[in-house]
């Protein structure tokens, strides 16, 4: 069965693209009455405010025809920014080399916080060094990843 987040990905990939930019990932937090929906779009050239209103006129029709969330919510469209979120293997794979952190769903190395180096992404394994040592982390164990930038 699919989680509502893939179902909404899978809904709002077509018109997120014919609008010239990619769906980075989205992210539904219920919080009672105040749930919101975060989209992030990424383009090459970058994503300014007026994509970002485009981009959220044209999915919140298609919000309010395939309604499917049943409860009241705010739709939020933004660019990743420079800590964007990850959310796929092919993220992070973009991202070799480069510092993360993530919160899992379960302990690894007995914490469910870790900031480290992406050393490899294989399948849905993502190999993570923290402190030296090489830890392998399955990617539905990660909650929330991000990229830390770098200044």
């Amino acid at each position: 069965m699919a989680t509502l987040e893939s179902k909404l990905e899978q809904m709002l990939i077509a018109p997120v693209e014919a609008l010239g930019h990619s769906l980075w990932g989205l992210e539904y937090v219920q919080a009672g009455k105040h749930s919101v929906l975060r989209v992030y779009i990424d383009n090459e050239n970058g994503i300014f405010i007026d994509d970002c209103a485009d981009v959220s006129r044209q999915i919140s029709a298609v919000l309010d025809v395939e309604d499917p969330i049943s409860t009241e919510y705010t739709l939020e469209v933004s660019s990743p920014g420079v800590d964007r979120p990850l959310f796929t293997a092919e993220q992070y794979a973009r991202y070799l080399g480069e510092t993360v952190k993530v919160q899992l769903t379960m302990p690894v190395a007995g914490s469910r916080n870790l900031k480290g180096t992406v050393a490899g992404v294989e399948g849905q394994m993502l190999t993570l060094t923290v402190d030296g040592n090489e830890l392998i982390i399955a990617l539905d164990n990660i909650r929330k990843g991000n990229l830390i930038a770098k200044f």
